[in-house]
């Protein structure tokens, strides 16, 4: 099963390459014979030279997550990155332009690393200053905090997520937490979420804009629920399909229920949250539409490469046969015949 992956190759790189250049132009002191510092110029003149270039790039992910990232050599000390979050359905509930607990969500994951700019740049729902040199001097303890910015989409988007699962884990229910949440996963578009003490079911509505995808989305889902009641599965989350909104979503907008796949009901107990369990989960159900979309667009690609294989398989079949009855005509009338007439017969015996 081929799932997403929650860093963004591109901001990890980009933050690598920066850190790496940041890193590499420092000078190095050392304890000369009198005790006095130094610098090491060799090495630093060696590496100075490498200044790098401003950046100020655009980028897009699925789901309309945007990012805009910026860094000057005058200021090689920090980087800026802002994060543009898909438009939020009426249903959906933001606070200052982003989930439940995302504020506190990325103040827990980054520390002092990472400023929170108030307000953020036009256009955009969140700016955050990247202080690289408040980064760790270990390198796999600074990997693993560049991963964690990278993953600034799933720490914002799963914040609500993560805060009503965490809860789950403790068998209690979220203070201040209506009965039925609406969290937004794609541009006007929101799947739901029932908290209970012992359990939570998360409602997807799916919904796709061609024809094909519709037919073969709502194949492969219920597919997906029949290969949930295998014997290898029994302790995955149950799952649920249905062409109509399930007793959960009552009440909800119509518009929030137009659905045209159907609508997909997990039920998240206690045990799928245990310990690292958790980011899983909620990096999953985050992303599940987009799963769904991912494998509809790759079986549709796989039929179409069947199809035109077939053609062509079926175009050499009746370039054979023209051939075969080529070479078939040629040997009828390879040589040539003459009727002859009584008065030539006569003349061809003497």
């Amino acid at each position: 099963m081929i799932l997403l992956q929650s860093p963004s190759r591109f901001i990890l790189q980009i933050l690598k390459d920066r850190v790496s250049r940041y890193a590499a132009a420092q000078p190095i002191f050392l304890c000369g014979p009198n005790g006095i510092s130094h610098v090491a110029h060799a090495e630093y003149s060696r590496c100075s030279g490498d200044k790098g270039v401003d950046i100020d790039c655009h980028t897009v992910e699925f789901d309309d997550v945007r990012y805009h990232i910026q860094f000057s050599t005058r200021n090689p000390k920090v980087m800026v990155l802002s994060v543009a979050l898909p438009l939020a359905p009426p249903e959906a509930i933001l606070y200052d332009g982003l989930p439940l607990g995302a504020i506190d969500a990325i103040k827990a994951a980054y520390g002092t690393v990472v400023q929170i700019l108030d307000p953020p740049k036009d256009c955009f729902d969140l700016t955050m200053k990247i202080n690289l040199t408040k980064l760790p001097t270990d390198e796999e303890q600074r990997n693993v905090v560049l991963t964690q910015i990278a993953s600034v989409r799933e720490v914002v988007l799963g914040a609500p997520l993560k805060l009503l699962l965490k809860h789950l884990a403790s068998k209690t229910v979220a203070p201040n937490v209506d009965k039925l949440v609406a969290l937004v996963h794609r541009p006007n578009e929101s799947f739901f979420l029932a908290p209970q003490a012992d359990k939570v079911t998360v409602v997807y509505p799916m919904r796709f804009q061609d024809s094909i995808d519709i037919v073969l989305a709502t194949s492969f889902l219920q597919e997906f629920v029949e290969a949930r009641r295998t014997a290898a599965l029994n302790n995955a989350p149950s799952c649920m399909w249905s062409p109509v909104p399930p007793l959960e979503l009552k009440g909800v907008n119509a518009d929030a229920l137009d659905a045209n796949a159907g609508f997909v009901t997990f039920v998240v107990f206690p045990r799928h949250v245990e310990g690292r369990k958790l980011d899983k989960t909620v990096w999953s159900l985050l992303t599940f539409h987009a799963y769904v979309s991912y494998h509809v667009k790759c079986s549709e690609g796989f039929m179409h490469t069947r199809m035109r294989r077939r053609v062509e398989s079926l175009i050499q079949a009746l370039d054979r046969a023209k051939s075969d009855a080529e070479k078939l005509k040629k040997l009828v009338h390879g040589g040539s015949f003459r009727r002859l007439s009584m008065k030539h017969e006569g003349d061809s015996r003497h």
